[in-house]
């Protein structure tokens, strides 16, 4: 690179900091921190009524997952979800139902070229690469249990 050239992009780096607004950190985080609190404590409220009926804690955990997921699902699919991720941030991300949102995000913009080669296909396109990876590091953890256990128990 040219010193023409270092001096361009250095004088547009200069413009870029003065012309960026500053962002709202302390905004952003609460309401984070508020997002993702009320999606933990709709959880929580679905968890209690399941264990109040008499189920087994870890079918009571199951079905709340479940319950969550197809929340996010439904909330994406009628378009509040985008509204609550653009006002939460991560907080609305992080939590299952962002995982609900990524899959059924891609699905519903592609659902047009029909459910097989338009919904079916691109649901996995966000989705995908976390199950892939998800499945082949268990894989990797179940091998060096085994390796340092010795065989299956």
């Amino acid at each position: 690179m040219g010193k023409a050239s270092q001096k361009a992009t250095q004088k547009y780096k200069q413009l870029l900091k003065q012309k960026t607004p500053a962002k709202p950190l302390l905004r952003n985080a609460l309401a984070a921190f508020f997002v993702g609190g009320l999606i933990a404590a709709v959880g929580q409220v679905f968890l209690e009524y399941y264990l109040s009926r008499g189920m087994p804690r870890v079918d009571a955990v199951s079905l709340t997952a479940g319950t969550m997921v197809a929340i996010g699902a439904f909330l994406t699919g009628i378009g509040v979800y985008d509204k609550l991720g653009q006002f939460g941030g991560m907080g609305a991300a992080l939590p299952i139902t962002g995982f609900a949102n990524s899959i059924t995000a891609p699905a519903m913009e592609f659902k047009r070229e029909g459910w097989v080669m338009g919904v079916g296909t691109r649901m996995f396109v966000i989705a995908g690469p976390v199950i892939v990876f998800g499945t082949v590091t268990a894989f990797l953890v179940a091998l060096m249990r085994m390796a340092v256990r010795g065989g299956m128990q």
